[in-house]
């Protein structure tokens, strides 16, 4: 099977209204992601299949959106890391044709994935997920080659001009302060801040395999200290 219908979907949220902010949206899941972060929200999502738990099919997806057309603002593509997928750019424009804006949420693992589909317009807005300091992205993520692929993905994203929100898991045993200030500084030197485009810290929600126990932290207090660094607004996210 080739476009959309390819595509491992494995999941489906018929509205959202925070993960797009300021829209109404559909979440189509997809499966696959080639990083393995230790605090991953989706982890279930990573294989691009899992036997027995297949998602709804692409047909049973357009048919849902048809009849939410004028209920719905946009579908937003999540994951996994949706840009592994070569059919997405296929998926994009059949969901557009149907009158929906389209937004993405990506950490940026596929750079050339994510430029071709800015420069062919195929994307309203896009949620940047940001793990870390670009050099220490190879402990977060577990692939030594990821740091570099995200700045390239977040380099292609500031070019597009295209809108978007960078979004930063905050787990305190893999990222301390200091981390996150040098983090917000890159981000700054980058461009990223320009535009008014936020940083959004993202509260870690349960402990994971392998972790220690998740300390406390006062999230607002610590968006509230970054500012400076990332020049632009950071904002805290339950």
């Amino acid at each position: 099977m080739s476009g959309p219908g390819a595509l491992p979907v494995g999941g489906l949220v018929p509205l959202s209204t925070v993960d797009w902010p300021d829209r109404l949206a559909a979440v189509v899941f997809l499966r696959g992601c080639p990083w393995a972060c230790g605090y991953c929200h989706n982890p279930d999502l990573r294989q691009a299949a899992r036997p027995g738990q297949a998602g709804p099919g692409w047909d049973q997806l357009l048919k849902l959106l048809a009849l939410r057309q004028g209920l719905l603002d946009g579908v937003v593509f999540s994951g996994g890391e949706p840009t592994a997928h070569a059919a997405l750019g296929d998926a994009l424009a059949e969901v557009r044709a149907l009158g929906f804006g389209t937004a993405l949420h990506t950490g940026g693992a596929y750079p050339e994935a994510l430029a071709g589909l800015l420069a062919r317009g195929l994307v309203d807005w896009v949620g940047f997920d940001v793990k870390g300091p670009f050099g220490d992205y190879a402990r977060i993520t577990g692939r030594e080659d990821a740091g570099a692929r995200a700045r390239r993905s977040l380099e292609s994203l500031v070019r597009s001009g295209v809108p978007f929100e960078l979004r930063t898991t905050v787990d305190p045993r893999l990222l301390d302060e200091g981390c996150l200030q040098r983090m917000a500084g890159e981000l700054r030197a980058d461009g990223a801040s320009t535009g008014g485009h936020p940083l959004v810290l993202q509260r870690c929600n349960a402990a994971q395999p392998g972790l220690p126990a998740l300390p406390g932290l006062d999230l607002p207090a610590l968006a509230a200290r970054l500012a400076s660094a990332f020049s632009g607004p950071v904002l805290a996210r339950a």
